[in-house]
């Protein structure tokens, strides 16, 4: 078994990520994709909680005539959704999982529950988090970086639709410079849209190091642990 670089990890997919090429729902070539990754890496030995935005069902932007509050409660839900989805589609692959939930709903998943999402990750289950930090104004990418630190997760791996940190957004700009190598503070001053700036400075508080990758080619997870070059690492 091949030596890892980060044995603990958390995972941060955007809702997007599950969609494929529809943008919207799930698709289930492109989930059970990322799924066998993940599969791959818990058989190589890694610790994997995954944290699931919700963007595929529901926006704020959708929401815009809508209550703040109400919005981002209706997010949060969306995250539950993709959330059962993930465990669904490893739990067919044979992988262990247990879903736990900012809100509680008892009857599909456990609540949060840091020392039980510590034991279930000591046990080789892979634990997702739903629903967000359970609060409004709070971002997908806030309750990553908090519930990594709460597990003491070694890395952040960020799948994204683009293959790391650029510039500018490289689908708008063909002149926009990708960075294999960047600092928190730098990723702050430069208003790159990475992580929301609660998030990236709770990474640079706790010394978390995120990796931005492209998802559409999930062999990108195995890559990071095992310490492969790959997209843009972000750290101190």
């Amino acid at each position: 078994m091949p030596n890892l670089k980060y044995k603990r990890v958390l995972l941060k997919l955007s809702g997007e990520a599950l969609a494929g090429e529809s943008k919207h729902g799930i698709d289930a070539k492109t989930i059970g994709g990322i799924c066998d990754k993940i599969k791959e890496l818990v058989d190589l030995g890694a610790e994997v909680a995954i944290v699931v935005g919700g963007g595929n069902f529901w926006r704020g932007k959708y929401g815009s005539e809508m209550e703040r509050t109400t919005s981002d409660y209706m997010g949060m839900l969306a995250t539950c959704m993709n959330g059962l989805a993930l465990q669904s589609s490893l739990e067919s692959r044979g992988v262990c999982t247990r879903l736990q939930t900012a809100i509680e709903m008892r009857e599909i998943a456990e609540p949060y529950i840091k020392r039980k999402a510590d034991k279930h990750l000591t046990n080789k289950r892979v634990v997702i988090f739903s629903c967000g930090t359970g609060n409004p104004y709070f971002t997908t990418d806030t309750a990553a970086a908090l519930r990594a630190a709460e597990i003491n997760a070694e890395v952040i791996l960020v799948g994204k639709t683009i293959d790391g940190v650029y510039s500018d957004d490289p689908k708008i700009n063909k002149d926009a410079i990708k960075y294999d190598k960047i600092s928190y503070l730098d990723i702050l001053n430069k208003d790159l849209k990475v992580m929301d700036s609660t998030a990236t400075s709770l990474c640079r508080d706790n010394n978390i190091p995120l990796i931005v990758f492209g998802i559409d080619n999930p062999d990108n997870m195995v890559k990071a642990i095992l310490g492969e070059k790959i997209g843009t690492i972000i750290e101190n």
